[in-house]
């Protein structure tokens, strides 16, 4: 399959907009494949696009006619530029390096018919051409291939972002590090200083059917497209909370402008030597606050529909944590989880659900931890704390937010940080509700706690496995040890044995079998 775009008489500064546009596209083993005659703007489109994947309008980007071949290391990936101009035989794109450049990253290729069939077939070209205005230049997009669904979304994109006023060669494009979501993100920034930020979330498919004819995203109540995202935006705006505001809206391509709330995120700020017990009391403070602000039964839609948040339930939290069993076992011994020990698992954390779901049900916005909290200093509590990522919510206990902030997966939070924070919420909560129980707020923190840290360690072998992201490994022995806090609950002590019989301590600093 192959589709082209035509762009005509793009000025300069347009033809670098949309290489930062096709920057935002890439993905490692690609081959971006540049087409012209000498002058047509092949060099420039390159050196703008290596720059916008480097984030640095200063990087020098020689061309390399001379060398062939010029190797960039950016935070996304690497960049081998070739110029073929001089190159005699295609076979020696081999000493050049080419399907080692495409296994470290991608390759942007100058000349590339001089490449004959050592090129790669699936590949998206942009041929330029000069005009009869020496000042700009047609652009023709051309994608081959499983590159042809990125092209038109990338036209998608392009069309969405100049419809709604974003769209001008005054606006930078730079790729923004997502999660381990299909999400992907940039931050477009105008000449002017002006900041925001696109959200490219298409709809996804099901996944096949994993119990009860359902798959497991409908089963975990896990947001398909960008409908809960907006609605959830607007209600919690509404109670008086930091969202990021709805700017542009294309619900039915899952593409959002939205506001953009600056780099200040809660993890990074404890790397670079910020105070992590005023960052986690002011993201507790805010979950106290959120009490006071249930979500609407109906939130409104754009569009004139409504949105309801699901409920937390028994089979999203077992599906959930079957993922242990699923995932991290095998990864651990080398073969499936036995059947005896997995019904026993299930029957163990059975009650601990039935348990849990009684208590009262609020907003549960499932990723309430560092990566996702943005200190705004210029607001007033409790709108010093920014929320960007909130479209996988629910209706549900309260403590499962505060487990999440306070045992943070990616991030060290000491067991008397964590212990002082925990009592703080409890003491501000029993000081305005007075049938608040703080024993049974303490046993549901401890087993969704449990119940959450086992979710992320078969998460993090899953990532690992399936997608070769073994960088989530790393995390491993963190998870663990929150795990270890929940489990010395002493109303925990059955589902406990479990684990040290059958994941002993000793052996969760093993290798995994991936």
């Amino acid at each position: 399959m192959t589709i082209r775009h035509a762009i005509p008489a793009l000025s300069e500064p347009e033809l670098h907009r949309l290489a930062h546009e096709v920057a935002f596209a890439l993905r490692p083993g690609d081959t971006l494949a540049l087409e012209g005659d000498l002058g047509a703007g092949k060099t420039t489109f390159a050196r703008a696009l290596i720059q916008a994947l480097s984030g640095r309008d200063d990087i020098e980007i020689p061309s390399p006619t001379f060398t062939l071949v010029q190797s960039y290391e950016t935070a996304r990936f690497d960049v081998a530029h070739f110029d073929l101009y001089r190159l005699t035989d295609p076979d020696e794109l081999k000493e050049l390096g080419l399907d080692h450049a495409l296994t470290r990253g991608i390759a942007v290729i100058e000349w590339p018919e001089r490449a004959g069939a050592a090129l790669a077939a699936e590949r998206l070209t942009a041929r330029l051409e000069e005009s009869e205005n020496a000042e700009v230049r047609d652009v023709t997009l051309i994608a081959t291939g499983a590159f042809a669904a990125r092209l038109q979304r990338l036209m998608d994109i392009r069309a969405f972002l100049n419809a709604a006023g974003f769209g001008g060669a005054d606006w930078r494009v730079g790729y923004l590090q997502g999660d381990a979501s299909p999400r992907r993100y940039a931050r477009l920034i105008q000449d002017n200083g002006q900041r925001v930020i696109l959200m490219d979330s298409p709809r996804q498919p099901d996944g096949p059917p994993v119990r009860d004819g359902l798959p497991y995203s409908q089963i975990a109540h896990l947001a398909e497209d960008v409908r809960p995202f907006v609605a959830i935006a607007y209600d919690l705006k509404r109670g008086g909370f930091s969202v990021p505001e709805i700017l542009a809206h294309d619900m039915a391509r899952g593409l959002l402008v939205i506001e953009d709330f600056g780099d200040k995120v809660f993890g990074a700020e404890v790397l670079k030597g910020g105070d992590q017990e005023k960052l986690w009391r002011r993201g507790t403070d805010t979950l106290v606050a959120l009490r006071t602000s249930p979500p609407s039964p109906e939130m409104p839609l754009p569009d004139g529909t409504t949105y309801r948040l699901p409920p937390l339930d028994a089979r999203a939290l077992q599906i959930e944590s079957e993922l242990l069993v699923d995932w991290y076992w095998p990864a651990l011994y080398g073969a499936p989880c036995p059947d005896q020990q997995r019904a026993e698992f299930n029957a163990l954390w059975a009650p601990v659900f039935e348990r849990v779901l009684k208590s009262p049900k609020g907003w549960l916005l499932r990723d309430y931890h560092s990566p996702n909290l943005i200190a705004l200093d210029d607001r007033k509590a409790p709108r010093d704390a920014g929320i960007i990522d909130f479209q996988d919510a629910m209706a549900g206990p309260a403590a499962y937010d505060l487990v999440s902030l306070l045992q943070d997966a990616r991030l060290d939070v000491p067991a008397n940080l964590e212990t002082k924070q925990l009592d703080h919420y409890i003491a501000r909560v029993k000081a305005t509700e007075p049938t608040f129980n703080a024993a049974e707020f303490r046993f549901v923190y401890a087993a969704l706690g449990a119940q959450r840290n086992t979710k992320i360690a078969g998460i993090f072998a899953r990532l690992a496995k399936r997608d070769g992201k073994r960088q989530y490994l790393a995390h491993l022995p963190r998870i663990w040890g929150y795990l270890a806090r929940n489990l010395a609950h002493d109303e925990l002590a059955s589902l406990r044995a479990w684990y040290v019989h059958h994941l002993p301590a000793a052996s969760r600093g093993r290798d995994l079998k991936i």
